[in-house]
């Protein structure tokens, strides 16, 4: 049974970790960066007791448009170093079961659920995957009131 999607208010944080800038449209062929950025960040993770972060950021528009993407741990930004995690209002999708995969069906349901009409619309600012356990995650993705 899928689990209802919560509103959650997010205090901001900083994860430390390897970055690359792709798209979507790049990521649904065989020449996406993302596979590569987990692989070069699982051969260096420090402790991979603690969650783990997926995290979107410097959107160049909306969804079809470039962005960035840093997996990383949460750590202390030092010389400027890591990205921040905006506080503020996020939607969570819940990601369970074997990855990739899991993670993969929440990124359409949150494109599905954008697609249509909502009280919330997305921010475009920092969106972020936690990951708890081998398969285990959410999908944070900020948002504002549609009528702003």
């Amino acid at each position: 049974m899928k689990q209802a999607l919560k509103q959650v208010s997010i205090e901001g944080f900083t994860v430390i970790g390897p970055s690359v800038r792709t798209n979507n449209q790049a990521e649904a062929g065989p020449a996406g960066k993302i596979p590569g950025l987990w692989g070069q960040f699982y051969a260096s993770a420090p402790n991979m007791e603690d969650p783990s972060y997926g995290v979107y950021s410097d959107y160049e528009s909306d969804a079809s448009g470039d962005f960035t993407v840093t997996a990383g741990t949460r750590g202390e930004a030092d010389s400027g170093s890591g990205i921040r995690i905006k506080a503020g209002s996020y939607l969570a999708f819940p990601a369970d079961g074997p990855m990739p995969a899991a993670i993969i069906d929440a990124w359409k349901e949150v494109w599905a659920y954008f697609s249509a009409a909502q009280p919330y619309a997305r921010v475009f600012d920092t969106d972020f995957e936690q990951y708890n356990g081998p398969e285990s995650a959410t999908v944070y993705i900020g948002i504002k009131s549609a009528a702003n």
